[in-house]
């Protein structure tokens, strides 16, 4: 694995002290970058910046689920706020081993947070998540990035799992691998139409977000390079399950509240 590899440049965006322990750190390649930096880098950063934005401004905002391929450092290596709940769904037996390399090398929580694994092997993901603590009635941050999706059909399950227990207003985003849209839309303009189209059928308000202007916006330049990504920050627009349930139940109680209050007249 070439994570620690394509994160170390010579001004790094970020700080990744733990990916090393998947695979031995080589030496950079011995060309002159100056100013450039590589895109996964550049949304890496994107994303980290985003989900800490969120958490630390977003008042109620506690719950952070990460769709990762097992291997996500991030709930070690950012400074989450005091009662921080990150949900990491990702393939079991993956997780587990990266977990016992990170403990291996001194990896922690920040104090006060909690970690909590979701298999992606789970039959009923939104069950496991709801017995593992997720609470469809307060503000959430979902990010996908390294998450292996063998179909477009496994990401539409995804998309729809998030739609149905994020709350309104709350934010999606992270990394597509762009043959996903090509299996709808051969060619790549049609991307942006395809994204749209995708997401707004989950109830999602979807922006594709474009390497050059982030990497621009941090006074960096991409390598030339054919990125088979794409990088995106979705809204929520609906209502989550727990929130409509949770109104339906209390309508229910209003009226027959009501009816009671009726009889007794009568």
């Amino acid at each position: 694995m070439d994570r620690a590899l394509r994160c170390a440049p010579y001004e790094p965006l970020f700080v990744d002290q733990y990916s090393g322990c998947f695979a031995p750190v080589q030496s950079p390649p011995q060309i002159d970058l100056k100013n450039q930096v590589n895109h996964y880098c550049i949304a890496t950063k994107y994303i980290d910046d985003k989900l800490l934005r969120s958490v630390n401004h977003m008042d109620g905002l506690k719950q952070v689920v990460l769709l990762s391929d097992g291997m996500d450092t991030r709930p070690y290596r950012l400074n989450w706020p005091s009662s921080t709940i990150i949900f990491d769904l990702s393939p079991e037996r993956v997780f587990q081993k990266a977990d016992e390399k990170l403990k291996g090398v001194g990896a922690k929580i920040p104090r006060s947070c909690v970690l909590i694994h979701v298999p992606l092997e789970s039959p009923d993901i939104q069950q496991t998540l709801r017995l593992k603590g997720f609470n469809g009635n307060h503000p959430s941050i979902w990010a996908i990035q390294g998450l292996p999706l063998m179909t477009l059909a496994s990401f539409e399950e995804i998309l729809f799992v998030v739609g149905s227990m994020a709350m309104n207003g709350c934010h999606f985003l992270g990394e597509l691998p762009a043959w996903l849209a090509e299996t709808e839309f051969g060619a790549r303009s049609s991307t942006k139409k395809w994204m749209d189209k995708l997401f707004m059928s989950n109830n999602f308000q979807v922006e594709m977000v474009h390497y050059n202007e982030i990497a621009k916006s941090l006074g960096k330049e991409l390598v030339p390079r054919d990125y088979r990504n794409i990088l995106f920050v979705a809204q929520q627009l609906r209502f989550s399950d727990d929130q409509v349930e949770t109104w339906r139940r209390e309508l229910q109680r209003v009226e027959e509240d009501g009816d009671e209050e009726g009889f007794e007249e009568l």
